[in-house]
């Protein structure tokens, strides 16, 4: 089993996550992480999910997606063809903010983006595994609230959407 990158690009937008997700459900298979935005082509969208299976079973829901109607184009990488982020944001006490807690989030990289009387926002944009450490840190200074993106990827390898538009 390993991590992979499922890209699905799409023209129309309306029912097709459901119609994807349909896919994975059948064949009991979780889906890690999912994001979708529009590309940079009007009326283009593209749908990045993380998924850990063998990759005969990547390929089969590739193929699986390939087949949906509004689906232009459906293709999978390793995490080593990916070039890969995600967001995190935790929400913490003003009351536990301290030389210690501050140290940490130096050696984190993460950035205060709000801080309010109450609380304050921390921001940290890498992998899953920086973020996961910083969350069980936190834990220990009264975390109040903590939320992650889905992965946001492009591929390494010199492939546009363009290729499959045209």
């Amino acid at each position: 089993m390993k991590r992979y990158t499922i890209f699905v690009i799409t023209e129309n937008f309306i029912g097709i996550l459901n119609r994807i997700t349909i896919i994975f459900t059948r064949r009991g298979i979780n889906i890690d992480a999912l994001t979708a935005s529009e590309s940079r082509l009007e009326g283009i969208h593209r749908i990045t999910i993380e998924v850990t299976a063998s990759e005969d079973t990547v390929i089969q829901l590739v193929n699986q997606i390939e087949k949906i109607i509004d689906v232009i184009k459906a293709f999978y990488h390793e995490d080593e063809s990916v070039v890969y982020q995600e967001i995190a944001l935790y929400k913490i006490p003003v009351s536990r903010l301290d030389g210690g807690l501050e140290k940490i989030i130096r050696q984190h990289n993460a950035k205060i983006i709000a801080a309010e009387p109450d609380f304050v926002v921390l921001e940290l944009t890498g992998h899953k595994e920086q973020t996961q450490e910083l969350l069980e840190i936190l834990k220990g200074y009264g975390l109040l609230e903590f939320a992650r993106s889905g992965r946001v990827a492009v591929a390494k390898r010199m492939l546009t959407i363009d290729s499959f538009v045209k």
